[in-house]
């Protein structure tokens, strides 16, 4: 089967392309799925969440109102309306967190019903970020000590493991736009120690990550780029927390690292509660990424983060204290610190100069955790507009 031809990343070592790909996490919860209809009610919604937040304490900027409004992100009508703002911004794809258990996949619809069905789909670039931590009832979380019940584990074994990736290599990495490199459709993984210990130890994984690889060259491909999300601060109530996991990517066949979002680089506890300092929060996860690169044998690619607010997820009637994740610090940093953090994710590129210049950018849409690119009616385009500005700037 010959793969169809897919839009190419960049060189930065090329003069010529100096301009990195920026390429935003899309949380996929804005639609009314099964899964969460039967967990939490006929017809539930993240919306939920965000239309009931209240705020925590003096000067917190809550609810946050999507300028859009509440939309259905299972409608391509509406998933063009976000596609026309990301790329005229500068955004040049979308990594989709992607669900999948040992019973399926879970929250699809926005991917295979909205954004594939827009008419201009192909003007970026996708991927899947395969979110394979725990589905554990955090909403609302109730307990601040961070236990939750979990729904799903996100630990799968090996058959349904290849029934996951032969649906994505059919389904979507044979998309015309896909995101390649080196002719290898892009696959990060969120949580290393979770795929481990589901497909049964490193060997296993080993075993498993190189059947996936001949299973994608079979169709066409060079194989599969695995890229691996890690971070020094595990926050997730039911992650599997695997202190081999950075050392175990190169061994493991993966190709890259990167980060989800900053505050899996910077305690909790060193950050400020319950505002935390949003400067400060940059500089800790920028020392981790150095101290990442320099014991990593890949490349690693920065991460930038618009803000962080997890309160939506808690219940409106607990204290806001501090505790575990959703009940950490928040921020509500300025587009200009926003801006500053793309400055440097620029100037961590051009230090390290990785074998394609990429940041990823937490996130397009995390309403539920305050990081989004999406126009609100306070700050509006800011954020995107300062993405825009900031890479004509390069």
């Amino acid at each position: 089967m010959t793969p169809p031809h897919p839009i190419p990343v960049p060189e930065p070592n090329d003069e010529a392309m100096n301009r990195p790909q920026i390429l935003c996490y899309y949380f996929p919860n804005w639609h009314v799925d099964e899964r969460t209809s039967a967990y939490f009610g006929t017809g539930w919604t993240e919306w939920d969440l965000l239309k009931a937040a209240t705020p925590r304490f003096p000067g917190h900027r809550q609810p946050r109102e999507p300028a859009l409004g509440y939309f259905d992100e299972a409608d391509p009508q509406v998933f063009q309306t976000q596609i026309d703002l990301a790329v005229s911004h500068g955004v040049d794809g979308f990594l989709f967190d992607y669900y999948w258990y040992d019973d399926g996949p879970f929250l699809q619809r926005a991917l295979d019903e909205g954004f594939l069905k827009a008419e201009s789909r192909s003007s970026m670039t996708f991927a899947l970020m395969w979110a394979n931590h725990a589905l554990t009832d955090i909403f609302p979380s109730r307990s601040a000590d961070g236990t939750a019940t979990v729904l799903k584990d996100g630990a799968i074994d090996r058959p349904a493991f290849e029934a996951m990736a032969r649906h994505i290599t059919d389904r979507y990495f044979t998309e015309p736009n896909y995101l390649t490199v080196d002719g290898r459709p892009w696959f990060s993984v969120y949580e290393i120690g979770s795929l481990v210990a589901g497909l049964g130890g490193v060997d296993a994984t080993m075993d498993a990550l190189e059947w996936f690889d001949a299973h994608v060259r079979s169709r066409g491909f060079e194989g599969v780029h695995l890229d691996g999300i890690v971070s020094s601060v595990n926050e997730l109530p039911g992650s599997t927390d695997w202190e081999q996991s950075l050392t175990a990517l190169p061994t493991l066949g993966f190709r890259s690292a990167t980060a989800y979002v900053w505050i899996h680089h910077a305690p909790a506890d060193a950050i400020g509660f319950p505002a935390a300092d949003w400067d400060h929060t940059r500089r800790l996860a920028f020392e981790s990424f150095e101290r990442i690169t320099g014991y990593l044998d890949l490349p690693f690619y920065p991460n930038v983060t618009v803000g962080w607010d997890s309160s939506p997820r808690t219940d409106q009637d607990v204290p806001f204290v501090e505790g575990a994740y959703p009940w950490i610090p928040t921020s509500d940093p300025e587009p200009e610190q926003f801006a500053q953090g793309l400055r440097d994710a620029l100037d961590f590129l051009r230090r390290h100069r990785p074998p394609h210049s990429i940041v990823t950018v937490n996130a397009w849409n995390e309403w539920t955790e305050g990081s989004a690119l999406l126009p609100d009616t306070v700050r509006g385009m800011r954020y995107l507009e300062a993405l825009r500005d900031v890479l004509a700037e390069d």
